[in-house]
């Protein structure tokens, strides 16, 4: 178990890493990864490529720099979080994701305002790590095969899981110091 723990710790620091150091050493804990995940090899694949993809897209439409956008993508859902200056920008960024080869759905999460502080983003990186922890200690909740991505204190859920699994891991999230708010975007597999 503590070799689970460390190679989950890894991954949930590596997630929010940017650069080379965070490929070189990501390529492994994804290895692992996909070794414990429900969704196949190939989906897990194009869910990497899709991220990639839409940010290289979102960069390339706002070469500007007045969106601050993230895109998770699992079994091909996507969700955007972030920052957008007004709605026809929103709309436009659900748009340019949506047309990516492969995305079956997009929640589009992101909110008109301000890009946030560093604060909230140290803030919202806490917030996630503190779920995945709590979830790696609850037997009830499949962690390892649970996407958690946090903005502004909202929690959004994302994997292939059980009805009774996604509802434990809700809770999880729900009790967690710091969270608002906890959204629940599985797909369930009974």
């Amino acid at each position: 178990m503590n070799k689970l723990f460390s190679l989950t710790i890894l991954a949930v620091a590596l997630a929010q890493l940017g650069g080379c150091a965070a490929v070189a050493v990501g390529g492994a804990a994804a290895g692992a990864a996909v070794a414990v995940d429900r969704r196949t090899t190939g989906v897990f694949v194009s869910d990497q490529e899709i991220e990639l993809r839409a940010f290289n897209r979102l960069r390339e439409a706002f070469p500007q720099g007045n969106i601050s956008v993230s895109a998770t993508s699992f079994n091909r859902q996507v969700l955007l979080t972030g920052q957008v200056p007004d709605e026809a920008t929103r709309a436009k960024v659900a748009e340019i994701v949506r047309a990516i080869p492969d995305v079956r759905t997009v929640f589009n999460e992101t909110v008109v305002s301000g890009v946030t502080s560093l604060t909230s983003d140290a803030n919202d990186t806490a917030i996630t790590a503190k779920v995945k922890v709590r979830m790696l200690d609850d037997d009830r909740v499949p962690a390892l095969k649970i996407k958690v991505v946090t903005e502004a204190g909202v929690v959004y859920l994302m994997g292939l899981v059980k009805r009774a699994e996604g509802d434990a891991a809700a809770e999880v999230a729900r009790t967690t110091s710091g969270v608002t708010r906890v959204v629940k975007l599985f797909e369930y597999i009974d």
